[in-house]
């Protein structure tokens, strides 16, 4: 059984699979195509990719335009705080965010539909993050966001990230305006 939860940004889905326990191990569904298309995530998966962090590593925030990417992010390994932002021109919910801790050990999984910005931060030793992807990585599409623009004040639980050269030279979410989608309801 997997459960959908709506979160506030519209279209961002959090993915609770449930979890067969027992002295051997665990068992649980990650991906039904079929389950997760009823539950309004009707996206034809085209890549995969996997990284592995350390403690304090920031990723983020990324968008993409064009090809944006729509993401099926979990955690394979460790625990993360994952920070996803409505970047979409006219969203009733511009510029908010929601977060959630994403781990090996709660299972969740996190859909973000393409026009959000989406990052995480690593609060484990190591974390191996998987997410699926509904469009092929076009480097010349991706485009970064200040992880601490003051006006998104997003309440990450670190104050000096370790960060790629792109992401630290990311500019505020008001600089790059003509980057973003419209929002579609």
């Amino acid at each position: 059984m997997l459960r959908f939860v709506t979160r506030e940004i519209p279209g961002l889905i959090v993915v609770e699979p449930e979890i067969h326990r027992d002295k051997r191990g665990f068992f649980l569904e990650c991906y039904h195509a079929e389950k997760y298309r009823e539950a309004g995530i009707d996206v034809d998966f085209v890549q995969d990719n996997h990284s592995s962090s350390n403690r304090g590593t920031l990723r983020g925030l990324h968008g993409q335009n064009p090809q944006p990417q729509g993401k099926l992010v979990r955690v394979l390994e460790g625990e993360i705080f994952d920070v996803v932002v409505d970047a979409r021109r006219g969203s009733p919910m511009y510029g908010r965010y929601v977060t959630i801790v994403l781990s090996s050990e709660n299972f969740k999984q996190l859909y973000v539909p393409p026009g959000l910005l989406h990052g995480f931060v690593v609060m484990s030793e190591v974390a191996q993050v998987e997410y699926k992807c509904s469009e092929f990585y076009n480097p010349k599409a991706e485009f970064s966001v200040a992880w601490n623009d003051p006006a998104l004040a997003v309440p990450w639980p670190i104050e000096e990230p370790s960060l790629s050269a792109k992401d630290a030279q990311a500019p505020p979410l008001a600089d790059v305006q003509d980057l973003l989608l419209e929002f579609a309801p």
